[in-house]
């Protein structure tokens, strides 16, 4: 976990916007938020509901074949010709706030839900992970400053934007939520 927090903190808490829909508030102090979103479409090229076998064609004409698990639940009604859909979500918010007082900290969500019996397959998995830390030094003059992790270890850092740290103060509770969700469905084609 010390390395995701110190890729996070180095890469984003006080760097200029780097990825797409990267937004930052209007706000005393620094905030900023950025996602990524990948779909990508397949075809079922052959299936065998007796072994579970399921081959799909991509986008480019590459094939893929698996054999479904179990859990993947109404494979039954799958059929050759029929789309699955892909859709990939990553996204991280990194807030500053003063401080109430709460201790550096790290904790986790995860959520998973699939369709019901009877209906087309489907499945959606998101997992959450916040991290804090405390703002324990700031240098205006070498544009550096120091945050203790959940860990209890403080390290230093380099300003990628030196106006974010006139923002921030001595104390401060820097709140960092990475999210990652993936959400597989499956629809029937459409025969016009």
């Amino acid at each position: 976990m010390n390395k995701v927090f110190i890729l996070l903190i180095t890469l984003l808490l006080f760097s200029s916007p780097a990825w797409s829909g990267e937004t930052a508030a209007p706000m005393d102090k620094p905030s900023m938020s950025a996602s990524q979103t990948v779909t990508i479409s397949a075809v079922v090229e052959a299936i065998n509901h007796e072994t579970r076998e399921v081959t799909l064609r991509g986008p480019e004409g590459n094939t893929v074949s698996f054999v479904a698990s179990e859990e993947a639940r109404n494979l039954d009604q799958v059929s050759v010709g029929d789309v699955v859909t892909a859709e990939y979500v990553e996204s991280v918010s990194i807030d500053v706030f003063a401080n109430d007082g709460t201790e550096p900290g790290v904790g986790g969500l995860s959520a998973a839900g699939r369709s019901e019996k009877g209906e087309m397959p489907g499945v959606a998995v998101m997992d959450a992970t916040v991290v804090t830390a405390t703002v324990e030094e700031i240098n205006l003059e070498s544009n550096t400053f120091k945050l203790k992790g959940p860990d209890g270890e403080i390290n230093e850092y380099t300003a990628r934007n030196p106006e974010n740290l006139k923002k921030a103060a001595v104390g401060d509770l820097v709140v960092i939520t990475y999210t990652e969700a993936l959400a597989l469905s499956v629809e029937k084609t459409v025969v016009e």
